[in-house]
């Protein structure tokens, strides 16, 4: 297969990391960047005009801030350096591509590639992205090399309807950064509880790892605890010993667990037993 040669505007941590793992995967690869980034070894930054090194790349990947975005697509068509013969993503997920419009008349293929998945170390992004599914969008040149980059990076891509962007994106910070401020709270809730702040601050640590393995069979399948159960009690404790905030926050994850516990075979009463111990608790605020 042949890899085409890939141009990366951004050298932050997302653009250095796809630039070392596009290069180990067999594409060559030219980083660009304006501002001043510690580069991992062995990228070297291009520090000749933007235009050599575009007509030097088949497809040109733009990682840059979200609302950077079409400012730099507009840069771009106003230097001339994109052509028909280019095909141009961006890596937001949220945005679609109309956030290259600015490149419509170029003549070139636009849309997007969302790696799902973190990159903390560029150096280990080609471990990281292998396996991680990528959302792909744009016309049908663009949605064709999208494809070719993710699964030579060893990556699931997935075809993501422009208007469903916002909808999957959601999703991404539910699964990734609230799960995180999830653990905040109860690492908050251990402190209360009277644990050192160095336990506290691993307790739940193995907890959540059993929890993550057992996703493979699915939310409903994985779920466990009260709300499963239908321990009424227990729930009834824990909304007793929480303060306000934290209780409205543990209400609405409960309710949707009830959703999920009711797909994993909670029988009917039971459901129904929760939920008034749930709407209890809601009504005295």
């Amino acid at each position: 297969m042949t890899r085409p040669s890939v141009v990366i505007l951004g050298a932050g941590r997302m653009g250095q990391g796809l630039a070392l793992a596009l290069g180990a995967a067999g594409h060559g690869v030219t980083l660009l960047s304006r501002s001043s980034h510690p580069i991992v070894s062995p990228l070297r930054l291009h520090v000749g005009p933007r235009g050599d090194a575009l007509r030097a790349g088949a497809v040109v990947l733009l990682a840059v801030p979200d609302g950077a975005i079409t400012s730099l697509a507009a840069e771009l068509q106003s230097e001339g350096g994109i052509g028909s013969r280019h095909v141009v993503l961006h890596l937001s997920g949220l945005r679609d591509r109309a956030a290259l419009d600015p490149l419509a008349a170029s003549g070139a293929a636009l849309g997007s590639l969302h790696p799902l998945q973190t990159v903390s170390d560029p150096a280990t992004a080609a471990t990281q992205l292998k396996g991680a599914y990528a959302g792909i969008e744009g016309d049908e040149g663009a949605l064709a090399a999208a494809e070719l980059l993710a699964t030579s990076l060893g990556m699931i891509p997935v075809k993501i309807p422009a208007e469903a962007k916002p909808s999957y994106h959601a999703g991404a910070a539910f699964a990734a950064n609230y799960t995180t401020v999830l653990v905040g709270v109860a690492e908050r809730l251990a402190l209360a509880a009277g644990i050192h702040p160095e336990v506290a601050r691993r307790l739940y640590l193995p907890l959540i790892r059993g929890a993550a393995a057992n996703l493979e069979a699915g939310p409903a399948g994985a779920l466990t605890g009260p709300v499963r159960r239908g321990d009424v009690e227990t729930v009834a404790a824990h909304l007793a010993a929480l303060g306000s905030e934290d209780r409205q926050l543990y209400l609405l994850l409960a309710r949707e667990a009830l959703r999920l516990a009711g797909e994993a075979g909670l029988p009917p009463e039971a459901a129904a037993r929760m939920a008034r111990v749930l709407d209890r608790s809601a009504a005295a605020g």
